[in-house]
Order: structure tokens, then sequence, then C-alpha cells
């Protein structure tokens, strides 16, 4: 196969095939062994898969989570999904889209003042990677949005991205951000999103919404999606409107080169 670099790769072939790999997690030049993988390369794979597979079935470390935010100076709420189990979490998404009955008496029986962000964090489809990069991030966060109204932050069990537009609309928040682990790949099992979504309330559709994706230390680090978070909740206040209609040019202002 052309660009595999096996043994009988030229030597000029072969280094730029490792000056590609060292610049990407990507499984390319894996080589091969006859006509299958070598080794290697099939070691590698199984490892990353068996990576994945545990960030998915991780536990979500609410507790640590909570004393880390209580640390910055923010107040927390736990609350849970109706997908009290994780494999009913994996098999019935619909249940994580919505608040268990003792939730909501929670969060209704608060009769929060209204704010201008609801901040979530949720376990998604990794755990594990709220875990690592919650508490560092929104501590990267908080600054770059002074002068906003923020409500509790909100920890939820269970959660898929819609389960935000319920929280959001209990505590009349103005806009959403809800951090989630992502689904893992096998390059990336423990990448954390951020979904934002302006004026939430139960039934919205996706579009409706903005992500900034793959934050983890080999994707987006803390200081570009703190940016990049920053700007859209500024920007979609101000304009009144979060989705498809609201594209991320934070990396055009950087430069001097926004549009008028």
């Amino acid at each position: 196969m052309a660009g595999v670099a096996d043994d009988n790769t030229p030597r000029p072939l072969r280094r730029t095939v490792a000056d590609l790999k060292a610049l990407t997690p990507a499984r390319i030049g894996l080589g091969r062994s006859g006509a299958s993988l070598t080794t290697r390369a099939l070691l590698d794979f199984t490892l990353d898969h068996a990576r994945a597979r545990d960030a998915v079935h991780s536990s979500f470390d609410t507790e640590a989570i909570a004393h880390a935010l209580v640390a910055l100076g923010l107040e927390t709420v736990v609350v849970l999904s109706q997908a009290l189990a994780r494999a009913d979490y994996l098999k019935r998404p619909d249940l994580g889209r919505k608040l268990d009955e003792a939730s909501q008496i929670q969060l209704a029986a608060r009769d929060a003042a209204p704010c201008d962000i609801a901040l979530m964090v949720g376990d998604g489809l990794s755990p594990a990677a709220a875990n690592a990069h919650v508490a560092e991030l929104i501590g990267t966060l908080l600054p770059k949005l002074a002068g906003l109204r923020i409500g509790p932050v909100v920890i939820a069990c269970g959660a898929r991205v819609a389960l935000g537009d319920e929280i959001g609309a209990l505590l009349q928040a103005r806009m959403t951000v809800l951090l989630i682990g992502e689904r893992p790949g096998l390059s990336s099992p423990h990448s954390l999103g951020a979904y934002l979504t302006l004026g939430p309330t139960p039934g919205l559709t996706d579009e409706r919404r903005n992500c900034v994706s793959n934050i983890q230390s080999a994707g987006l680090r803390y200081d570009e999606a703190a940016t990049k978070i920053s700007w859209l909740v500024r920007e979609g206040l101000s304009r009144g409107v979060t989705g498809v209609g609201l594209k991320d040019e934070s990396g055009l202002r950087a430069l001097g080169t926004m549009p008028t």
C-alpha cells in the first residue's frame, strides 16, 4: 500500500511518516505484517479501545468537583437525571435529558433570582473528562465572565446535553453553559465539551446551541477554550442568539480582523 511505512519503505518516505506521526495521535503509518497490522499497532489499538470503554464507565466524582468549585467561591448543587443507573443512561438517552422528580423539586424550591449564566457540569459519555478538566477550566473561565450574574453551578449526574435546558429554565438563566464529557475516541478518551444555549427551555433542538469541543491536554487548552466560551457567551447575550446564527469569531478578534 502506498505511503505505508513497512520495512521496504524508502528511507525518505519513512522519515516523512515519522514526522507526521509526531504531529497527531491519529492512526497513520501503522505498518503491516503481511496482510495484517503489526503486533505493536494491534496492541496500541486494543489499549486505546480499553481506555475509551473505561472512560464511558468511569465514576463521576461529584464530591471532588464540588469541593474544587467551592474553593473558587462558587455555590454548587448536585442533581440527578432520570437515568439513575449507568446502563439506563447508555440504553435510554431520553432519560438523561430530564431531571428526576426530587431534583426538579430541589431546583424549583430554591426560588433563585434570575441570572445571566447558569454554569453546569455533566458526566456525559466520559465522566473521566469532567473529573479531569472541569475545575481548572472553570477557574480559567471565571475572570473572563466578570460582570455577568452567574447562578449556582449545577453538577448533574446521568446528564445528556438537553438536560441543561430544563435546569436553565428552573434557574431563570438567560444562557446555559454546560461542560460535559464527550463521547470517547480511540485517541481522546478524556475530552470535554462546552455547550451554550440562549433562552433555555425544555424541547430545544441542537441547532440552538454552540459547542466548543475537544477540551483536553492534547486538544484545545484551557485558556483557548475559556476565550472561545466567554466570547460566545458575551456575543450570544448581546446579539440574542446562539447556535447556527452565531459563529465563533473569537480568533478574528484576536487578530484584529473582525468584520464590520
